[in-house]
């Protein structure tokens, strides 16, 4: 069963260093990978980088900036391939953002199955 991992957190509350936060992410891939849970994952841009989309009664609107103002900002994510939910938070709760920021858990729906 397939479950994004979908990592929140402020962009500017991290007080480790940009190079420990990349050792900690590639020290986690490696473990994911050997257990053979990780389907798929990336970082994303930074905030300040997103364009939002919406259509309105036929009419499309474009954005500067994230679909929400929050505290927390979608920074990446990970498709893990567990068990169940339970094995899918275990994982999760190993992310490196999960120190400073919240990692939200959801089963992904494969319709190609």
């Amino acid at each position: 069963m397939q479950f994004m991992a979908l990592i929140y957190d402020s962009e500017d509350s991290s007080d480790l260093e940009w190079d420990v936060i990349i050792q900690q992410y590639e020290q986690f891939e490696e473990k994911l990978k050997a257990a053979g849970k990780e389907v798929h994952g990336n970082a994303l841009q930074p905030v300040s980088t997103a364009t939002s989309v919406r259509v309105r009664d036929g009419k499309k609107d474009v954005f500067d900036g994230p679909f929400a103002e929050t505290k927390e900002q979608l920074g990446g994510y990970y498709i893990l391939d567990c068990d169940d939910l339970d094995e899918a938070l275990e994982w999760a709760a190993q992310i490196p953002g999960a120190l400073t920021g919240t990692v939200e858990v959801r089963p992904v729906i494969v319709f190609d199955e």
